[in-house]
């Protein structure tokens, strides 16, 4: 019951105009701050981790900015799950070569990585070209949520979205298609295919999965990266140049090659990165937590 609330509650915010919408997100987030003490910590202690050299007041208000954008993230969900594709495509700004997968005679990965705006990247690539776009998602334990997850995703049309424990032999025999696939590649899903990558110095269990999908079939990498900007002013979606050195040989070289990349892209907007995963659960044998 509680699920279908906060759905219906979703689908009515999504009428209001972006500006609004970017004000409740940032009140939304600024309470979350203050309420949601476990993630929080986990947020300050990140930063503890990958920024050293910044104060503890500095963390703190870096903290509290990244709480008012998940706030907005959050909240304007339902204008990505309901608003009509013409709406979309006036806030959303796609900078880059969007198209590139319709050209290519490879099959396109789409390399995103989790920053606020992430659901609105997905979103680009079924709104701005025409090729089918494919994904991974983890499934919901609420099924009605799982239910509008699968559908907010899927109802711009030309996609498919596999579960993380269906995707498999369905994922390859898509992508051997032709279909792009949207690559969510900076999440700690455990040492199974990934290895210990140094992410801001400190060793992250990273997917070796990127590199070796792309060897094995072929395909070219191209790193997207999504931004929410300020004040209603819409989103911003870049497409860059696809990777020449990706992949080589090498799978760990490879996944510290894209660490360090994202490294960069969170330097140039460090609120909007989402601090507020456990990006260093995994430990190497023998070392201890690193989150209290």
């Amino acid at each position: 019951m509680a699920t279908r609330v906060l759905l219906a509650f979703l689908w009515l915010f999504h009428w209001l105009p972006l500006g609004a919408q970017a004000v409740c997100g940032n009140g939304f987030g600024r309470l979350g701050y203050r309420l949601i003490s476990s993630r929080r910590k986990v947020a300050l202690r990140n930063l503890e981790l990958c920024f050293p050299e910044l104060g503890e007041g500095e963390r703190t208000a870096l903290a509290k900015e990244h709480f008012r954008w998940l706030g907005r993230s959050l909240l304007e969900r339902g204008l990505l799950w309901y608003a009509s594709p013409a709406r979309l495509r006036r806030l959303i700004h796609v900078e880059g070569d969007v198209q590139l997968a319709e050209r290519s005679d490879r099959p396109v990965m789409w390399l995103a990585p989790h920053f606020m705006g992430l659901d609105v990247a997905g979103a680009s690539v079924l709104l701005f070209q025409k090729r089918k776009g494919i994904s991974i998602y983890q499934a919901q334990s609420d099924k009605v949520m799982d239910a509008a997850l699968r559908r907010g995703r899927l109802r711009l049309g030309n996609a498919e979205i596999f579960s993380r424990d269906e995707a498999g032999k369905a994922l390859f025999r898509a992508i051997r298609k032709g279909d792009g696939f949207f690559n969510l590649p900076d999440m700690d899903f455990g040492t199974r295919d990934a290895a210990f990558v140094p992410f801001f110095e400190v060793p992250a269990v990273t997917l070796l999965a990127p590199s070796r999908l792309a060897k094995a079939l072929n395909m070219v990498v191209q790193p997207v990266v999504a931004e929410i900007l300020p004040a209603g002013r819409g989103y911003r979606v870049r497409f860059e140049a696809p990777w020449t050195d990706f992949p080589t040989d090498d799978p760990v070289a490879d996944a510290a090659r894209m660490n360090r990349w994202i490294e960069d892209e969170i330097r140039r907007n460090p609120a909007q990165y989402l601090w507020v995963h456990r990006r260093f659960k995994t430990r190497p044998p023998g070392e201890p937590s690193l989150y209290r």
